[in-house]
């Protein structure tokens, strides 16, 4: 069984591995007509790109993205589109060491306990640098949205490292791409400087939270009871490397609200209805409202640390390891274009669906 793809209609599905010649996604269920150009993906993965500044790894990769088919004369054909992304600094010596032993917080252990063999060259398949095919393919879902919801937009930014959060008093999108971390609070950004320099030193590591808007997404999206929104939202967002959360809207906080501070008022405006709050992030029983769609997921601590961890070997003794190689602080950073790309991937899969079930528009009339 493939279990390496996503989506019904917009369909993805990644390979390669981090220490392969290459990795790569195909498209599969792009609508023709779309214009795509190598270098408007390219835009997309330079923003995930590693060794841009100090607080990510120092592996140089230029991600240069190649577009094998699918597309002629600069617009999509409706078949399949092939992408690739050479690998080109490699430095699999680095771990040599690990091929007899299981990282800590690393997915070596279960890989070897399901399938006997595992490519232990900075992770393989399990690697965050799977990601960057999930990226170029997230470019393909941005320019159909452009093409079919111009007004759509989809926002990025981490909003907690560690234990320190923003202060959304001060929140300012225009600062988003102004600082290494992607934080709307300039602030903030500042201060996580000063954290991720001592914990780089220490060669420690820590988690993060990054938040995904969707402004201008039209209401109707999803479908009950297991075509869900935001289920596959979350699943997407879950199924990025290092995530081990996921919430819409409020999330976790909801359960400490009461039904009165929860519900989301709903009054008529000029165009059409209109809400006092959004702590459903968007999303009523699976299907969009016409708000912001609102998810959060939180990023682990990067396991790969150059503090002594005790771990075994594959002959079960025992062995203090420190992964050598290079590696993000915080692997969060470079994971708010990941969720980017994975939010436009399932907002357009959504919306074919929902064209492909009810058609244009929404079958509910309001005032």
């Amino acid at each position: 069984m493939s279990l390496n793809s996503f989506g019904h209609l917009f369909r993805v599905t990644t390979w390669g591995e981090s220490h392969g010649p290459a990795l790569g996604a195909t498209v599969d269920g792009c609508p023709p007509g779309v214009p795509v150009e190598a270098s408007a993906l390219q835009h997309w993965l330079d923003r995930r790109k590693p060794g841009q500044n100090k607080y990510t790894t120092q592996r140089r990769e230029p991600d240069e993205v190649e577009i094998l088919s699918g597309v002629f004369e600069g617009v999509s054909t409706g078949t399949p589109i092939q992408l690739m992304i050479r690998n080109t600094d490699q430095r699999s010596k680095d771990y040599g060491e690990i091929a007899e032993s299981f990282r800590p917080g690393h997915a070596d252990i279960t890989y070897w306990q399901k399938y006997g063999i595992r490519d232990y060259r900075g992770g393989g398949r399990s690697s965050a640098r799977e990601t960057a095919a999930r990226v170029a393919a997230g470019g393909i879902a941005r320019a159909a949205l452009a093409t079919l919801v111009p007004e759509l937009s989809i926002t990025g930014y981490m909003v907690q490292m560690g234990p320190r959060s923003i202060d959304r008093s001060r929140l300012d999108l225009a600062q988003v791409e102004q600082n290494p971390f992607w934080c709307p609070d300039a602030d903030t950004a500042a201060l996580w400087a000063e954290d991720l320099d001592a914990l780089r030193k220490s060669g420690n590591s820590v988690g993060a939270v990054i938040e995904v808007v969707a402004k201008g997404a039209p209401a109707g999206l999803g479908a009950p009871i297991y075509g869900k929104l935001d289920t596959d939202l979350a699943a997407a967002m879950m199924s990025i490397n290092a995530v081990k959360g996921v919430e819409i809207g409020a999330g976790m906080a909801a359960a400490m609200l009461t039904g009165i501070e929860n519900a989301d008022e709903i009054t008529m405006g000029p165009d059409g209805p209109e809400y006092s709050s959004n702590h459903a992030g968007g999303i009523l029983g699976g299907i969009s409202t016409g708000q912001e769609i609102v998810v959060r997921f939180a990023v682990k601590p990067t396991s790969s640390i150059l503090t002594p961890r005790r771990t075994i070997r594959k002959d079960g003794t025992p062995v203090d390891l420190v992964t050598k190689g290079r590696h993000d602080p915080c692997v969060g950073i470079r994971a708010v274009p990941v969720g980017e790309a994975m939010m436009a991937c399932v907002l357009l899969d959504h919306l074919l669906l929902h064209r492909g079930q009810v058609g244009e528009g929404l079958r509910g009339r309001i005032g």
